[in-house]
């Protein structure tokens, strides 16, 4: 998940606090917080509070997916947004066990997951071990190769 309009903090709980809403199993971890540099993105766009979750649902990936985007409108992203657009908050699916799918609507794994150290980074926190479908290396490993340089901790003051 992730959000670079203000108040970011907020966006984010209110994020956290929905998905954990849909745990029907208690199964819930976040990574810690941490600020990122905008990824090909517009010159200016602000930074980003970006983290990552694991939740135990019931539903089906296209369920879940449905539901993250309507928590994205009912937090103020535009449902017709361009890509990379400053956003309240994002919900991606990363992953949903050893799932692919490839379909207009879901992509999975996610296509960014193995390449943005915001996605490793925090992912490599709750699930160091994971070995995405297609992939050789854990996340753990993945992680500890990408450049993470536009990363910080953020700590709420």
């Amino acid at each position: 998940m992730g959000s670079n309009i203000e108040p970011r903090s907020v966006h984010m709980n209110q994020a956290a606090d929905f998905l954990r809403g849909l745990c029907e199993d208690g199964g819930f971890r976040i990574s810690r917080w941490y600020e990122t540099d905008p990824v090909d993105c517009a010159p200016g766009t602000p930074s980003f509070l970006n983290a990552v979750a694991e939740i135990g649902t019931g539903l089906s990936p296209e369920e879940l997916l449905a539901k993250l985007q309507a928590c994205e409108i009912s937090q103020g992203r535009p449902a017709g947004h361009d890509k990379n657009s400053p956003r309240t908050i994002d919900l991606d699916l990363l992953y949903w066990g050893d799932l692919i799918s490839n379909t207009h609507h879901l992509t999975l794994p996610h296509p960014r997951t193995t390449s943005c150290a915001f996605v490793l980074k925090p992912l490599s926190e709750i699930s160091p071990g994971l070995i995405l479908p297609g992939q050789h290396q854990n996340i753990a490993s993945l992680a500890s190769r990408c450049d993470d340089s536009g990363l910080r901790l953020f700590s709420p003051k």
